[in-house]
């Protein structure tokens, strides 16, 4: 078996990174009876904004500005123009050249506008975005396969569509799915979409629960970003209680951009429920063989970017699961000082476990080869 604990040059791999749609993105990709409605970019005095159906979306000043919070952090803005996004947002030459700067060898690559295009309520629209995104993607993704690994977007309000879009999109050598952290709430996650998860099982495709990709939208409140790890955990006590982890043990879910140090609370507090409460009406515990906390360690693993309490406890998250990702390049990256900070966050931590952390899970899991 080839070993990927490591990387013999000392790179990195990013799990967490992302790509800065262009504004011709879904004018140029999507069927004509959707042209009206789908993500167009409007210039106003100010900066440029995205409009879905007509609502203003957000601009792209999460391109614009990374490395700006190590210099100059009063300047930060939340509105930008297109032009002054980083080339390496929508280029993937220099998406590479400039991650390798930063020691960066390869990433997994999550859309920016495309995670709050989530909320889009019609299904047939929504339909449309993604499959427009994901054509996009994995042409951006083939320039160097091995080095640049997209992750899909994928709703499950309609699992025709979800299977099928999951089946094509692995076609298209795209390396995982994106899944809405938090769906309707009619729709929570469970048994009812079995056969999806029996899909991406069998398809062996990580799927991810992505920060702010709320079905019923994204909270961008002071509180809500401070408290973004409420929706997934929902999400992961579902998957876990009503015995979908159980029921499909070589699933992969992720949680991403959500940080750690929440986790063994969480584990703990699952495993209280599930040991010392009587159950209640409703609850559903479907034959779980082990404690929650098992089916998170085995199915679950989590991208991380400066958590230093998270990375003191790993050992009870589990260690298999953790991997580092640094957001590029949005304002809250670690571009260009990435390697600076995961020296500084993962000092004394054991070379082995170093290994895995920056290359070796993440290798594994997305199929990067070793350099």
């Amino acid at each position: 078996m080839t070993d990927l604990g490591a990387s013999s040059s000392g790179l990195i791999l990013s799990s967490d990174s992302h790509v800065i749609e262009p504004p011709a993105l879904w004018l140029e990709r999507v069927p004509p009876k959707y042209a009206e409605q789908a993500p167009r970019v409007l210039r106003h005095e100010d900066a440029d904004y995205w409009y879905v159906a007509g609502e203003r979306s957000n601009s792209f000043a999460g391109g614009a500005q990374a490395g700006q919070r190590f210099v100059d952090r009063e300047s930060l803005r939340s509105a930008a123009r297109f032009e002054d996004v980083r080339p390496g947002g929508y280029d993937p030459a220099a998406h590479l050249a400039e991650n390798l700067e930063d020691g960066i060898h390869g990433s997994v690559l999550y859309p920016t506008v495309g995670l709050l295009l989530f909320g889009v309520r019609d299904l047939a629209l929504l339909h449309a975005i993604c499959r427009a995104y994901n054509d996009w993607l994995a042409a951006f993704c083939r320039h160097d396969p091995s080095r640049l690994k997209g992750v899909a977007m994928i709703p499950l309000d309609d699992l025709e569509f979800s299977i099928n879009e999951l089946e094509r999109c692995r076609r298209m050598d795209l390396a995982g799915a994106m899944i809405s952290c938090a769906p309707l709430p009619d729709q929570r996650y469970g048994s009812a979409q079995d056969r999806f998860w029996s899909a991406a099982q069998s398809l062996d495709v990580p799927l991810s629960l992505h920060i702010a990709t709320d079905r019923s939208g994204a909270d961008f409140s002071e509180a809500g970003i401070s408290n973004a790890d409420h929706s997934v955990r929902q999400s992961l006590a579902d998957l876990i209680f009503t015995g979908v982890l159980h029921r499909y043990p070589k699933l992969r879910i992720g949680v991403v951009e959500y940080e750690l140090a929440w986790i063994p609370f969480f584990l703990d507090r699952m495993d209280y429920t599930f040991t010392q409460r009587a159950a209640r009406p409703g609850w559903s515990r479907e034959r779980l063989r082990e404690l929650p906390s098992h089916y998170f360690r085995q199915n679950v693993f989590v991208s991380f970017q400066e958590d230093a309490l998270g990375i003191r406890d790993r050992g009870l998250i589990g260690l298999e699961g953790l991997m580092f990702g640094s957001d590029y390049p949005h304002t809250e990256s670690t571009f260009p000082r990435s390697r600076q900070i995961l020296g500084e966050l993962l000092a004394g931590v054991p070379s082995d476990e170093h290994a895995r952390l920056t290359w070796g899970n993440c290798a594994r899991l997305y199929g990067f080869a070793p350099v």
